[in-house]
């Protein structure tokens, strides 16, 4: 793993030509093995019909031995073929002859010094034992040989042809093939490496765009019509990587913008409250309404920050030790009980319907996701309506085979409980656009800035979706005839 790891630090073109140079060479070893087998084969080939060609003559030609030939020796030659009838090939190949009789003395040599070549305990009667009319590889003296022994009744015939020539052409032609191979291959690799440089060049316009990424810059693009068909896909992923990058970007820049817009509000108005008492010296009674004053002030900012912090903690997950079994039937029991003697004041009831199964999330972290929700249902509910709270499993069909027949198989619908959904819905005094009902997610966003009967920071609805998110779940609103509010949350089954 630790090899691997060092080659991945590699830059991918110097990856790439290596890969490249790995193929070409062994392709271009794979050509030099095969060229230089099929040009063997040849000459063997051609080597064997030569000889074959010249023992067919030769057995034509061999002159009934009807008299008795004395021995050749060492200073005395005779030939048994008729001169006048040599075939061309003898000349052309510089084929070499011996014969002798059925005992393996030697009787002629040709051409004459032939004999003078022969090693010490040549028989060409051992050679016909050993080979019986099959061709061999022989040396004698400083050279090599194809060779053939034939036989008729009378005489032993050794037919030789030199194969030290096929030998040289074989290295010469080898090594004229190696230096083309050698060639190409740097020709190729060298094709492949600026073809792979070429190709990778358009990385060099996202390198650039990619080092000039700065906040005022957010909405620079590539344009993926220039890109080469491959590298399309990372071309928009990088725009795609941009523009989530850019409306982040604009999401916290607004964050901090109404951050500070909500902190500089209470605290202008803690500094000015205490510079005004502090002016002149006043009764008992003042003070004490003024600390009532500041102390609700106080109480705000910390509302505002202990909210701040909850999304911050939401937005990074939960863990697993968070995780427990949740009984949504005793929670939104103790819910409803709650926001029950707030509701009375505007003649608001509830009503709670469905199935409240068990869900696997965070109880403080649920029970505050639908406390923000009622309560918001609440501000927003007309007076003298009904807050209705409608709980549902969502369900999955699966398909089962049940047995098989000789035509069909027979299939099975299961249905199985996927997620927990909860409806909240309520009658609004006001209408509500789904445009406006989508903002509501926004951060400090709040509909009715001047209305004091809901003093809120403008989180409720940010805080619910970040905590269904890290519960894996999911929340929307949907208005409909734009007089009834409805929250749909959805979470994972325990």
């Amino acid at each position: 793993m630790r090899y691997k790891f060092k080659n991945r630090r590699w830059p991918l073109l110097w990856r790439t030509v290596f890969l490249l140079t790995i193929f070409v060479v062994i392709s271009q070893v794979i050509i030099y093995i095969w060229v230089q087998r099929s040009v063997n084969e040849h000459f063997e080939q051609m080597d064997s019909e030569i000889i074959t060609h010249a023992a067919f003559n030769l057995r034509k030609r061999m002159i009934a031995l009807d008299k008795k030939i004395e021995p050749l020796t060492a200073s005395k030659t005779q030939s048994l073929i008729d001169a006048n009838h040599l075939h061309s090939s003898w000349l052309d190949y510089d084929l070499k002859t011996l014969i002798s009789d059925k005992n393996g003395n030697l009787l002629s040599s040709d051409p004459s010094n032939f004999i003078h070549d022969l090693p010490a305990g040549f028989s060409l009667l051992h050679l016909r034992q050993n080979y019986r009319d099959q061709q061999f590889m022989i040396k004698i003296g400083s050279r090599h040989y194809r060779a053939m022994v034939i036989a008729n009744q009378e005489a032993l015939a050794l037919i030789a042809l030199p194969i030290d020539v096929h030998h040289q052409y074989l290295m010469q032609f080898n090594r004229h093939l190696s230096m083309i191979l050698i060639a190409i291959t740097l020709l190729l690799v060298s094709i492949a490496a600026l073809s792979v440089y070429w190709g990778f060049a358009p990385l060099a316009t996202i390198v650039q765009k990619m080092k000039g990424i700065d906040p005022e810059q957010l909405d620079e693009r590539v344009v993926v019509g220039n890109m080469p068909q491959e590298l399309r896909p990372l071309a928009e992923s990088y725009n795609l990587m941009m523009e989530k990058l850019e409306s982040n970007f604009e999401s916290l820049s607004r964050f901090s913008d109404n951050i500070a817009h909500e902190l500089r509000t209470p605290l202008a108005t803690l500094g000015t409250q205490t510079q005004v008492m502090l002016t002149k010296p006043r009764e008992s009674h003042e003070y004490v309404e003024q600390l009532h004053h500041q102390h609700d002030t106080l109480e705000q900012l910390s509302t505002l920050i202990n909210n701040m912090l909850l999304l911050a903690k939401t937005q990074k997950g939960l863990s697993d030790s968070q995780l427990n079994r949740v009984d949504t039937e005793s929670m939104f029991t103790k819910l409803i009980d709650y926001y029950e003697l707030i509701a009375e004041d505007r003649n608001i009831t509830f009503e709670k319907t469905g199935n409240f199964t068990a869900v696997l999330g965070d109880e403080s972290l649920l029970q505050r996701l639908f406390a923000n929700l009622i309560s918001n249902a609440i501000y927003y509910a007309a007076s003298d309506s009904i807050i209705t709270i409608d709980a549902s499993n969502i369900e999955i069909s699966t398909v089962t085979h049940t047995g098989t027949s000789d035509k069909q198989n027979i299939k099975s619908s299961v249905s199985k409980p996927a997620s927990f959904k909860v409806v909240i819905s309520n009658r609004l005094d006001q209408p509500l656009t789904q445009v406006e009902a989508d903002k509501l997610f926004e951060r400090f966003y709040r509909h009715h800035r001047t209305n004091t009967m809901h003093s809120g920071t403008g989180l409720g609805l940010s805080i619910v979706q970040a905590i269904a998110n890290a519960h894996n779940g999911k929340v929307s609103i949907t208005i409909k005839d734009e007089y009834y509010f409805q929250v749909s949350v959805e979470l994972l089954l325990a």
